[in-house]
């Protein structure tokens, strides 16, 4: 019986022990592994020589990429209808969102005051001109009357000098010449007498005239009040608000609705001062609205506010849209860019940099750096050392004043450290060139 135990437990525990053994044999430390890992790198790149490297193609950009402002639209224009008399309105055959034209019939005030001064206005209108007619007529009589008195005094005269040759010859007496005379005299008199009615008669016209051109007018003005009584659109837009109803009493002045012209929309946006050196009127400007993600729109620069605010230093501009669809409401947010007017430089990454920035003559900060070109040599991808002059950072990027031309390949970062004239070979993130491709 002990015997059968032994056999029993002691070949169980031999098998464990030499699992273990075997395990121990086949671990290695992590130094080792990566001693490992690294020979076996080293010997794979000095298999194949060619250093693996991301490449970007040298693009003219801008570094900073514009701002984008956003602001609210509104109506290019909201008109107020207002009465222009006092009346209770009578009817209002528009609601709000309806479509109206210029000069449609929308409303009516009651008008029955108006009418009875029109009527009131005519009727002193046609006195007036009864009263012109009749000193017309007087301005006539008194010029026959001139003519009569002239007539009598050409022949009282007459007659006064062939008797005072009678006179001179003896043939009547001197009492009878001097009668004569007498009656050319009182001849002469009538005539200026009459001559001076004419003149006041003429004086009576005018002045009956003049009433008369005022009563024209007034008789004018009653019907363009009277005409009020109709209310009518100002301009061609869709109604906004009805700020009255009908019943209510209306006294010149009280608006009775908002009419909105929706032709155009303007955006108002508040842009930075710096920015202010890039927009100009009439600069067209690229829109987009969160309610129409998929349509574009082209606005054009209108206004430009010549007062800034003086906290945050930010200048109102406004933006005309087009909206020949009339799709485009009031309260829609907008999302504007205006386009940079400055030339663009060969921008890069920050990480296609090499050597440091040094201080030139003239106190001006100009800093130099080290790219790699890559270029095609002996059938083989390599890079060349290209020095370029820096211009100003931002955002992990830097501008390339001098040194590297648009189209041209460079190194934006490599598996390791790079000399002139090392192979190397392009990583799946690289962008694909002319001069790439071929490999």
């Amino acid at each position: 019986m002990l015997q059968f135990l032994k056999s029993r437990y002691i070949v169980p525990i031999a098998a464990l022990l030499s699992i273990g053994l075997l395990s121990v044999g086949c671990v290695s430390f992590p130094k080792d592994s990566a001693g490992a890992q690294s020979r076996q790198r080293g010997a794979g790149q000095k298999k194949g020589g060619a250093i693996p490297v991301d490449v970007a193609i040298a693009r003219p950009d801008f570094l900073r990429s514009p701002s984008e402002y956003t602001g609210t639209t509104v109506p290019f224009r909201t008109v107020s209808l207002r009465s222009q008399v006092q009346g209770q309105l009578l009817a209002l055959n528009v609601d709000v969102g309806d479509e109206i034209n210029k000069g449609q019939f929308v409303g009516q005030i009651d008008d029955a005051l108006l009418k009875t001064a029109l009527n009131q206005a005519q009727a002193e209108l046609a006195a007036l001109k009864s009263e012109v007619a009749r000193a017309t007529t007087q301005v006539s009589n008194a010029r026959v009357e001139v003519e009569r008195a002239r007539l009598e005094l050409l022949q009282a005269q007459a007659d006064a000098k062939r008797q005072e040759k009678l006179l001179k010859q003896g043939a009547i007496a001197k009492q009878v010449a001097e009668q004569t005379r007498t009656t050319a005299r009182t001849n002469a008199q009538a005539l200026r007498a009459a001559q001076e009615r004419v003149r006041t008669e003429q004086q009576a016209v005018a002045a009956a005239k003049g009433r008369l051109s005022a009563q024209v007018a007034v008789v004018a003005q009653a019907k363009e009040r009277k005409s009020y009584g109709k209310v009518k659109s100002p301009i061609t837009g869709v109604v906004l608000e009805k700020v009255t109803e009908p019943g209510n009493l209306l006294q010149p002045g009280n608006e009775i609705l908002k009419i909105a012209d929706f032709s155009r929309v303007k955006v108002v946006v508040d842009v930075s001062e710096l920015e202010l050196a890039n927009i100009k009127l009439g600069q067209s400007v690229k829109v987009r609205l969160d309610a129409f993600p998929n349509q574009k729109y082209i606005g054009s620069v209108t206004r430009i506010s010549p007062a800034a605010d003086a906290t945050a230093r930010l200048v109102p501009v406004e933006i005309v849209i087009p909206n020949n669809d009339g799709k485009i409401g009031s309260g829609l947010l907008g999302r504007i860019r205006f386009k940079n007017t400055a030339p663009q430089k060969i921008v890069v990454p920050l990480t296609a940099i090499q050597g440091k920035a040094r201080e030139r003559e003239k106190s001006q900060l100009i800093r130099n750096g080290k790219v790699f070109v890559i270029a095609r040599k002996d059938g083989k991808i390599k890079v060349t050392a290209r020095t370029v002059t820096l211009g100003e950072q931002a955002d992990g990027k830097v501008e390339i004043l001098s040194g590297l031309q648009p189209e041209e390949s460079y190194v934006v970062r490599s598996g390791k450290p790079l000399k002139d004239g090392d192979a190397v070979k392009l990583s799946i993130l690289s962008e694909k060139s002319a001069l790439t491709e071929k490999n």
